[in-house]
């Protein structure tokens, strides 16, 4: 696989896990409103879940590509769709911090991941964009997705870590660190289109 390839898998990766979603927004009111220490339930079931959802998506896409080859064509161009679609996305979105979490429970944070469809059609892209090109073995597309929900744990904990700061920084340039992602991102397009 080509450096840039790698490059720009990893650029993806990076912009994608660190950009608000369920689990990042999730872990930030929760370290907000409960602390470190109360949190760390939820905290927990979100890095399993972030793992279990991810070794699903490498399982999805070697099969796809086990049984039916001509998918994962098709895919990449979806792949590159949803990616343009996050970068308008983002680009337009604003900061909403009107949730406020009930409790931080393992299972909570767990179950969120299950729904959360950000980290499967993050994960699904990573693959079809990137990597499939290269490699369809199973060990391979393992291997990407757990280094994607390390680089989404990673994510996430610099949310829970930063807490409040992050939450201030981003309110208050949320227009130009969005727009700075979305250009990013749209590089990524470009790049597992050309």
């Amino acid at each position: 696989m080509p450096g840039y390839v790698i490059g720009n898998f990893f650029v993806y990766s990076v912009i994608n896990a660190f950009t608000p979603g369920p689990g990042n927004i999730l872990a930030l009111n929760t370290v907000t409103s409960y602390g470190w220490k109360k949190g760390n339930p939820l905290f927990l079931g979100i890095f399993a879940g972030y793992y279990v959802v991810q070794i699903i998506c490498a399982m999805f896409v070697y099969g796809v590509s086990a049984f039916l080859p001509g998918v994962l064509g098709v895919m990449k161009y979806v792949g590159a769709a949803y990616i343009l679609w996050l970068a308008v996305h983002i680009a337009f979105s604003r900061p909403d911090g009107n949730s406020r979490d009930q409790s931080a429970s393992f299972w909570k944070g767990f179950l969120l991941q299950f729904v959360n469809v950000k980290i499967y059609l993050f994960g699904i892209t990573a693959l079809t964009g990137y990597v499939t090109n290269y490699s369809t073995s199973l060990l391979v597309l393992l291997l990407f997705e757990l280094i994607i929900a390390t680089i989404g744990t990673i994510a996430t904990t610099t949310w829970i870590g930063a807490g409040v700061v992050i939450q201030k920084v981003y309110l208050r340039h949320y227009r130009l660190i969005n727009i700075i992602l979305a250009i990013t991102l749209l590089e990524c397009v470009y790049s597992i289109l050309a």
